[in-house]
């Protein structure tokens, strides 16, 4: 006597096992170097969202060339604070919010918490108001549905972590790549005066105003978010069982910060150039804002600049606001070892931008301060992030040299004090 028919066998699972070292030092050219291409693509969308748009052009507009060498020291700082959190996740298996979690006492690790997510709330509000300005500029969308469809987007963009770091990964760079082409196309259209744009690569400035807007450009640069981010793509990305897989996967995450933070300043540059190009010395109003500038460039140029502008924006707005998202995960998971869905995490820090488009408030304005926000949160990934990849106990063998942590450390004190002084100058009025 036989049982019921147990039906057919179940189809085997397959599961797919990142590349070892070895396989990946065996693929050669383009498509070798190209495996390691993704963490820093995905961090350098903070350094083109909404709030380097507005701080940019204004820079370019009411100055001309004048600030350029400070995006050149803005884009070298970033490499290097970049660079040291992609390593502290390579070298650790670790993200810095659990290294913090780990090595400060508990009453400090939950404060950096807390500050963490204020900077998660300032940081969604800047990406939304940047994407709903810009469906505003293309389809006339009121900026209030503008932003809920930038959230819906950002939500989208997140579910690709599902399948897997890659997906997410090219999809940011899709939207990278969107921005990169707009500025581009735009920057070859415009007559530079390569005279007056070489001297702007010499230090100096020109009266308070320009020191100002200076600290806005490089003080407000590194965003905190990203430290904590870069060192969770790094951290399980590729398994290294040796200390040569090790230096080899370092000298690739480098590639990758130095082409990824290089074309983020290559799209910064191109902002201030435009904008010094065609409004500086110039009475077209407005340019300190994102409207006034998608108005000037359809006015100087023709709509499709404008266009090219616009849709830029969006793809900054999109992009960033899912990198923010993904980063208060980390930061919520590392500090405090808890996890809330996904929805729940995009309708919380959601809920602060769409209630100030809901009430009116000038969206131009409320971006701004939220880099003021965003200043206070700086110190609070920067220094620990110098302090542990200073630390042979933790990193082994890719320890931070002396001369690494000098420069790191005078980095952190220069971000930090120009942040100092742009959160005094916007409170005092001075």
């Amino acid at each position: 006597m036989t049982g019921p028919d147990p039906g057919p066998a179940p189809a085997p699972v397959t599961v797919t096992l990142p590349p070892t070292v070895a396989e990946l030092r065996a693929r050669r050219g383009w498509r070798g170097a190209f495996t390691f291409f993704g963490p820093a693509f995905v961090a350098a969308i903070a350094y083109v969202d909404p709030g380097n748009f507005a701080t940019n052009f204004s820079a370019g507009a009411e100055f001309g060339y004048l600030l350029l060498w400070v995006i050149v020291a803005a884009n070298l700082l970033a490499m290097v604070i970049q660079t040291l959190s992609a390593k502290l996740g390579m070298a650790t298996g670790r993200n810095l919010p659990e290294l913090c979690r780990d090595h400060f006492p508990r009453p400090v690790s939950r404060l950096m918490w807390v500050q963490a997510e204020l900077v998660a709330i300032a940081t969604d509000l800047a990406e939304v108001i940047g994407g709903a300005i810009a469906l505003n500029l293309l389809f006339g969308i009121p900026l209030f549905t503008g932003g809920v469809i930038t959230g819906i987007v950002a939500f989208a963009l997140l579910a690709l972590q599902g399948r897997g770091h890659r997906p997410f990964e090219l999809a940011v760079a899709g939207l990278f790549g969107v921005i990169l082409l707009g500025f581009l196309s735009t920057v070859f259209r415009v007559e530079i005066a390569v005279g007056d744009a070489a001297a702007g690569l010499l230090p100096r400035f020109d009266g308070t105003d320009s020191v100002l807007l200076a600290t806005g450009i490089l003080g407000a640069t590194v965003m905190p978010h990203v430290i904590y981010l870069h060192s969770a793509l790094t951290q399980a990305r590729i398994p290294a069982t040796s200390v040569a897989d090790r230096r080899f996967l370092l000298r690739r995450q480098l590639l990758d910060v130095v082409v990824g933070m290089g074309l983020a300043g290559l799209v910064n540059a191109a902002m201030l150039v435009i904008a010094a190009a065609l409004f500086f010395g110039s009475d077209i109003p407005d340019t300190d804002t994102l409207q006034g500038v998608h108005v000037g460039l359809a006015r100087v140029l023709d709509q499709p600049a404008a266009f090219a502008f616009a849709l830029a924006l969006l793809a900054s707005g999109f992009a960033s606001s899912g990198v923010g998202t993904y980063a208060g995960q980390v930061v919520m998971q590392g500090f405090i070892r808890r996890r809330i869905p996904l929805l729940v995490r995009r309708l919380l820090t959601l809920t602060p931008a769409l209630v100030v488009l809901g009430l009116g408030f000038d969206p131009t304005q409320a971006l701004v301060l939220s880099q003021v926000v965003l200043s206070f949160g700086i110190p609070f990934a920067l220094v620990p992030l110098v302090l542990l990849t200073r630390r042979r106990d933790i990193m082994a063998e890719l320890v931070n040299r002396r001369v690494t942590t000098a420069v790191a450390g005078a980095a952190a004190v220069v971000i930090i004090g120009l942040n100092v002084f742009l959160i005094w100058q916007t409170v005092t009025g001075a």
